[in-house]
Formats: C-alpha cells, structure tokens, sequence
C-alpha cells in the first residue's frame, strides 16, 4: 500500500442524499478513486428532497466530463432535454420579453467586443435586436438544436447549452455511479451529533443506535443543516431585503407538444413562474413572496397557467434566500441548500454544489483541518455566492412595472454595493466589471441589462477604430449568415429522437 501522510484523512462522511449528497459523493469517488480515504453517505428514506428547479447551466457539462459520465446515456437515464437559455417574460413591463442565452453574441470585431460595435450602430439608429448576434437565442426563437461543437467554423460555434433533467433521476443515478466505485450508503435518521472537546463533530448517532464515525462531515441536510446550523451553530445572513420572494410552489404535468430547448421565467404579479421541459413531462412552479401573497392564491395563479395535465400534488416550498456566515467550519463543510439558497431564477443551485466540491479539493485538508484553508475556501465560495445574488438581483431592480406593491418594492430597492456598481459602470458605455473565474460573464450582463432596458449612454472609443460607413451592412449579413445556418438544423425534439431519446416513465417520478 502506498505511502500517506501521516494526519491524512482516512474516512468523510456525506449526510444527506438528494443532488448535493450524490454529486459530493460521486466526485469524491471519482476523483480519489478510493486511494486516499473510505466515503460513506447517510440518508433517511424517510426524509424527503427538494428540488425546486429541474434546470441547470452549462458547466454542469463539465461536471459530467469530469465524473466520465457518457452524456447521452445521462439524458436518456435523466429525461432530460437540452437547455439554450432562459425566457423572461413581462419582467421589464407586462407585454415585453427578451432572452438570455448561454454562448456569445456576435464575434469580437478589431480589438471591440462584439456588443460595442453593436452598441453603436444601436445609439446611430440601427434597430436589429442584440439577440439577433447570438447563436443560442436565434436556435432556441426557431426551436433548432445541435451541438456547437459539432458546428466548428461556423456561426453557431459560439452558442452553448446546458440541461433540463429530474432531479430525483440525477440523485439515482450519480448513486449508482458511486456505490458502483466504492461510496458506502448507510439508511437511517440521525437522532443525535456528538462533538469533541475542541467543537469538532467526532460522530453521529442514528435512531436505532447505529453510530457513524468519520474525520470530515460533508453536510447536505437541506435547509434543516444538522451539523453546520444545529450542531455548530454557524450563523446565516439573509438576503431577502434584496430578493423578496420566500416561497414556492411547484407541480408538475405532462407534455403539451414537443419540449422547447429553453426555460421559461414568466413574471407574475408577486413573483415569477418557471416551466422547464423534459423529455415526457414539465416542470411548473411560482417563486413568489409570502408578504403579497398566500399559498393557495399563488397554487390558484400557477394552476391556472400551466399547460397539460399535473401528474403529482403541488408541493409548498418555503425558503430564505442567504448564505452560512462560514461554509467550512472546523470539520464540516455544508454543501446544497445546507450552506445557502438563491432563487433558481438563473438554475445555479447544481453549479454551487459543483463549485463547492472543486474547492473542496483545492483546498482538501488533514485531519487537523488547517483554519486558512477554511478560510480561503469561504472567500472563494462567499465571492460565488455574491456575484450570483447580485445577478438575480438584476432581474428584479431595473424593471419598470408599477402594477403591484411587489414589484414597486422591487423597483425602489437600495441595492447590494457590488451590483450598484456594476450597473453604474454599464451605464457609462458598456463596460461590463468581471471578477475572478465568476459563473456569468460579458454576455450574461449585456443580455439580461439591454433586455431589461438599461441602455449606456456611448459606446466604448476603441469602437472608433474601426471604418462604420457600411457597418451595419456587416451586421445583416452576419444575422442573414446566423438564420441560414439555424433554419439548415434539425428542431429539438428531432435531435433529441435522433441521438437520446429517454424510455417513456410508465409512473411519475416526484422530483427530487
């Protein structure tokens, strides 16, 4: 046997299973390959998941590649169905909508981005709409769908995509890939967390008096937070003066037509409504805020605009948007709804558990779990956090609705420092502000701040540079180039039959 450390850490336990349980455990299967210590995951058959959206964002690809997992055997195991972006309805006025997409808008031009140019053509009058440029947004207007990386050299290189899939389905089937490489799942309640002297949490006691040792605690106990919240007592800060909504309710129904390559975010009178299509069924919901709003009207609201037949009871989700004042302290780590909840507006609750377990490894200590590495894992994951808080954020203050004390709220909010900022800049002339390896970059603000109306007041000079006397006759003929190429592709359902195709459920499966 090979040589360790000597304070290496020889076993860590996951409590929870759902999403958060069975990917932590999965890439720690993966990534050790049982070489470096033993993993066990504990859950309750009796203690329900949650999963409030079904969506994803396309580092959930990477994911995957990292884990091995054959994609299209993962689609077809999932339902899942390909993602190119997001729909937002009636979010800047009632009657408006604009898209944000996954991949680039237009192509860079001289030393300007791409955005610039357009920028400028825009404010001389030039009237074609940014989402012309980007590849994913016209595939998903025209329900179109390829691989972009089977699209080299050409316009539709750029887009890229993510999933919809059930997330119960994900929770099975990353179980099956790490107890086939080792993981150990142990079934029982735990009734009782004992810690040492020095704070550390040393085991768990289940109801029936089984106790689990281990030298690091993965909590993924959901919004309960056994070790992180109940047994540590890590405080959490809420956010929910910038994002009001606190609650959800969510059903799903069977298919109404093929399933649409992209989400749909519709604004509501107190909140939004999502629909995201699998394969054979949708997932429904209305994220909204408590304040405004009872339970049975916002069930009323939803049931009224979802299309096909439900085939599960809607479902009460409450929720406090925020984050654990530490993520990682002393011996346990919180991953999932354990260590923080945003709103799945923009499908980021899978990629903060991936993002939470890359760091994990960044940063893997020993036994004595070093506080700096503590530390610097919180400031990374805290910096995650903000800047997708201050996304979703943008969503909300910018709009221009004054139909209802929700969205007046919304709109007369004093918003975080970090997000004023940004928009502050992006007011000037188109400057996006990017931090360190952040999720959502230049496109994911031009797209959502122009769809929701926030126009600078010039365009960058380096935009000068370049000759602009036929310019916008490079623009048509780039949008004209986009279409063709897009109206040559097969449309979603199409692909999808063609090359993942799921087996029909003969029973519904609640998600996750």
């Amino acid at each position: 046997m090979e040589a360790k450390a000597p304070n290496a850490l020889r076993k860590v336990c996951v409590v929870g299973g759902g999403t958060a349980g069975w990917v932590a455990a999965a890439l720690m299967a993966e990534h050790f390959k049982g070489k470096l210590f033993e993993i066990e995951l504990v859950e309750s058959d009796d203690i329900g998941t949650i999963g409030v959206g079904e969506s994803t964002v396309p580092p959930f690809l990477q994911l995957l590649a990292k884990l091995g997992v054959n994609e299209q055997e993962f689609i077809r195991e999932t339902q899942a169905s390909f993602k190119l972006g997001i729909e937002f309805k009636d979010w800047l006025e009632k009657g408006q909508s604009y898209f944000h997409p996954f991949g680039t808008i237009g192509l860079p031009i001289d030393l300007s981005d791409f955005y610039q140019v357009w920028l400028k053509a825009k404010l001389a009058g030039y009237d074609r709409p940014l989402q012309d440029f980007a590849p994913a947004s016209v595939m998903a207007r025209e329900g179109k769908f390829t691989l972009p990386f089977k699209a080299q050299r050409t316009p539709l290189a750029g887009a890229s995509y993510a999933l919809h899939v059930d997330a119960k389905r994900v929770a099975q089937f990353l179980r099956r890939f790490a107890e086939a490489r080792g993981v150990t799942r142990t079934e029982g309640m735990v009734s009782e967390v004992q810690t040492r002297a020095d704070g550390f949490v040393e085991q768990l006691v289940l109801k029936d008096g089984r106790t689990v040792e281990a030298d690091f605690f993965i909590d993924c106990s959901g919004f309960r937070a056994l070790l992180i919240g109940k047994t540590l007592d890590v405080g959490y800060e809420d956010w929910s003066h910038w994002l009001l909504c606190d609650r959800a309710i969510a059903v799903q129904t069977e298919n109404v037509g093929p399933p649409p390559p992209y989400t749909l975010a519709h604004a509501q009178d107190y909140g939004w409504r999502w629909r995201i299509p699998l394969q054979h069924r949708a997932g429904n919901g209305y994220v909204f805020s408590s304040q405004y709003l009872s339970d049975d009207e916002a069930t009323a609201t939803l049931m009224a605009q979802v299309e096909g037949k439900p085939v599960v009871d809607p479902m009460v989700v409450p929720f406090r948007t925020g984050v654990r004042d530490r993520i990682w302290d002393k011996n346990v780590l919180a991953l999932g709804l354990a260590g923080g909840f945003i709103e799945p507006l923009e499908s980021t609750a899978i990629h903060l558990i991936y993002r939470g377990m890359d760091f994990f490894f960044r940063f893997l200590p020993d036994r004595d779990c070093a506080p700096e590495l503590a530390t610097e894992y919180n400031r990374r994951m805290r910096a995650d956090y903000e800047e997708i808080r201050d996304f979703i954020i943008l969503h909300y203050c910018v709009t221009r609705r004054t139909d209802t004390p929700f969205w007046d709220a919304c709109r007369t909010m004093t918003v975080s420092e970090s997000l004023q900022r940004k928009i502050d800049l992006f007011r000037i002339n188109g400057t996006v502000a990017e931090g360190l390896d952040e999720l959502f970059r230049d496109p994911n603000w031009q797209s959502v701040l122009d769809g929701m109306g926030v126009v600078p007041r010039t365009y960058h000079p380096l935009v000068d540079r370049i000759p602009f006397g036929r310019a916008t006759d490079g623009l048509d003929e780039a949008v004209a180039n986009l279409e063709r190429m897009v109206a040559g592709l097969p449309d979603h359902q199409s692909f999808i039959a063609q090359h993942c195709a799921a087996e029909r459920p003969t029973a519904p499966v609640v998600a996750a």
